[in-house]
């Protein structure tokens, strides 16, 4: 099945190739379709089954939702959302089912309007499926952001005070992440109420319209950003630990191998050697020098080990470098908690082999009924974590290798080389 789908004749006429092209998409609806049928019926089964076995209701379907994201090879944190967008699909809304199943809608403009009707009763929300989604024609030629915008005008239309009280508790979801963009940049995202969203844009925008300097528009707003946060020049480095991981041949032989910023990513030599050349350079910064040890040939991290349950400082910094990101296999969530693959309550050890660096959400997944997660070091010593689910499927996770490193932390400048062992 999956080689007739890949097949593609590159011989084929424009019109031809361009109908496949329709056709496979087509194909991809239908396929969400039916990933939302098999979640909703694995949620069902697995709660009847864990009511006949005497589970309390508020624990039924626990790790369900990371089941079906580690099944669709997606982060675990989504798998909620792919849960209770299947659960509404199937139960609630079978006109939007019906033209995500006929590829009148993609996967996402489903999603869209799921949420957007996510605060209503399912009265209401029956009534807006059926006006939007009843008749697929309407749907033709509506892109993303007309579909959204239907769907909560039908919304607010069916029950205003809902869609009030929504935005109300929004403000509460108000936060700022960060993620890696290309060329060692990074998007910085805010996600904050419309009026000071809109006044914080109005105020960048102004401090760009009086600067003429040779920087554009779009420099002196970011720069303006930066200044206002940090309270210094952008161009000046900002008191804030940052940890950089880099080979000590990276940092004094001139070596091209690549540094890390812990929860960012790889880095090029010179932009880390700049960056180390820059804190040395500041009278404010406090350097310090940390060597880390790694396999000659693997580049896994040396162990180390304690007797107490709880992490001592130096295992869970050390957990977290050899780590870098979440351990569950697709999840790129930055480490929250260091705790252990085999239970400390079913005497697993408080070691680098059993320990694990994960997210929240992740960690306490792990801990559901029938999850088990068994760690091992090969003669390479890499270290793997196996994760087993409910049903019994198996994932595996590998800790990404490490050339001999370097770790300082920008104005605590704590820098720590790991060399191979036999250096040491």
């Amino acid at each position: 099945m999956f080689d007739t789908l890949a097949l593609v004749d590159p011989t084929a006429d424009q019109s031809a190739l361009i109908e496949r092209i329709a056709e496979l998409e087509r194909i991809k609806s239908a396929g969400a379709a039916g990933q939302a049928r098999a979640a909703a019926a694995l949620d069902t089964a697995r709660r009847e089954a864990e009511a006949a076995a005497g589970v309390p209701a508020a624990q039924r379907g626990r790790g369900v939702a990371s089941e079906i994201a580690l099944a669709r090879r997606d982060a675990p944190v989504r798998g909620s959302r792919h849960l209770g967008f299947a659960k509404a699909l199937v139960l609630e809304m079978p006109h939007t089912l019906a033209a995500l199943e006929c590829g009148t809608l993609s996967e996402w403009r489903a999603t869209l309007i799921v949420r957007e009707s996510a605060c209503l009763d399912v009265e209401d929300r029956r009534t807006l499926d059926a006006e939007l989604c009843a008749d697929p024609v309407r749907l033709n030629g509506m892109g993303d952001a007309r579909v959204a915008a239907a769907a909560r005008a039908i919304a607010y239309r069916l029950d205003p005070h809902a869609v009030v009280e929504r935005a109300a508790k929004a403000e509460n979801e108000r936060t700022v992440t960060i993620r890696p963009a290309p060329d060692t940049m990074t998007y910085l995202t805010a996600l904050l109420p419309v009026a000071q969203g809109v006044s914080v844009y109005a105020a960048l925008r102004r401090e760009a319209d009086t600067r003429y300097d040779g920087r554009s528009r779009g420099q002196v707003m970011a720069d303006t950003l930066v200044e206002r946060v940090t309270g210094r020049d952008a161009a000046v480095p900002t008191p804030i630990a940052v940890n950089l991981v880099l080979s000590d041949e990276t940092l004094l032989g001139g070596d091209s191998a690549p540094a890390e910023i812990c929860g960012y990513g790889p880095v090029p030599a010179a932009v880390a050697r700049a960056m180390v050349s820059g804190a040395v350079a500041d009278k404010r910064s406090r350097a310090t020098l940390r060597r880390l040890y790694a396999h000659p040939r693997c580049g896994a991290l040396v162990a180390m080990e304690s007797r107490a349950r709880l992490f001592p400082r130096g295992l869970t910094a050390f957990i977290e470098l050899r780590d870098q990101r979440c351990r569950t296999p697709y999840c790129d969530a930055p480490i929250r908690h260091r705790d252990h693959a085999q239970p400390w309550a079913e005497r697993g050890p408080t070691n680098a082999d059993n320990g694990l660096g994960l997210c929240e959400r992740c960690n306490y997944t792990k801990e559901g009924a029938g999850w088990r997660v068994n760690t091992s070091t090969d003669e390479t010593h890499t270290h793997t974590a196996e994760f087993t689910t409910t049903t019994g499927k198996t994932y595996r996770s590998q800790a990404p290798p490490r050339a001999p490193t370097i770790m300082f932390s920008d104005f605590e400048f704590r820098i720590g080389i790991a060399l191979p062992r036999q250096a040491a």
